[in-house]
């Protein structure tokens, strides 16, 4: 078995999640439940199939993130592997909806931070080990730091 480290290409910084499932239907499921959350919210998807013809498979309402997605999935080619691009909208908006999707099994990461994926591969074909998702803690928060964390809460609308 080899173990390799495969970043996630993401110029622009965009917010993706990155998920295990285990059906082919996850494309139009997860399609469903991202078109459904908000008119606002643009993503694309793209799917390991890790049976039959092992395709990956691909959707989404935004050009750009559909190749995105298209891109890093094949770079990643583990088996039932998912991941979601968006813009206009974050993944908290989200989370819980793809969570309840009945294929998905685990959600590795949903970030905006770069990303390096720990993946293992045999003979038969390769999955996710894990992520690095950002970078080593540095210290603890200041009550400064406190302060700016419930600001930019309230900011983006989270908090009241």
């Amino acid at each position: 078995m080899e173990f390799t480290l495969v970043p996630i290409e993401n110029p622009e910084g965009y917010n993706f999640i990155m998920g295990h499932s285990h059906f082919i239907k996850t494309v139009e499921d997860l399609h469903e439940v991202l078109a459904g959350a908000s008119p606002a919210l643009k993503f694309g998807l793209a799917f390991c199939e890790a049976s039959g013809p092992c395709l990956v498979r691909y959707s989404g309402n935004d050009s750009e993130l559909m190749e995105l997605a298209k891109k890093n999935a094949s770079a990643l080619s583990a088996g039932h592997l998912f991941i979601v691009f968006l813009k206009e909208g974050f993944p908290v908006n989200v989370l819980n909806a793809v969570k309840m999707v009945p294929e998905v099994c685990r959600i590795f990461c949903a970030t905006a931070n770069p990303v390096e994926v720990v993946v293992a591969e045999t003979g038969q074909g390769r999955g996710v080990m894990g992520v690095i998702d950002g970078f080593s803690s540095k210290g603890f928060e200041t009550s400064e730091d406190i302060e700016q964390r419930k600001k930019l809460l309230r900011d983006f609308g989270y908090k009241l």
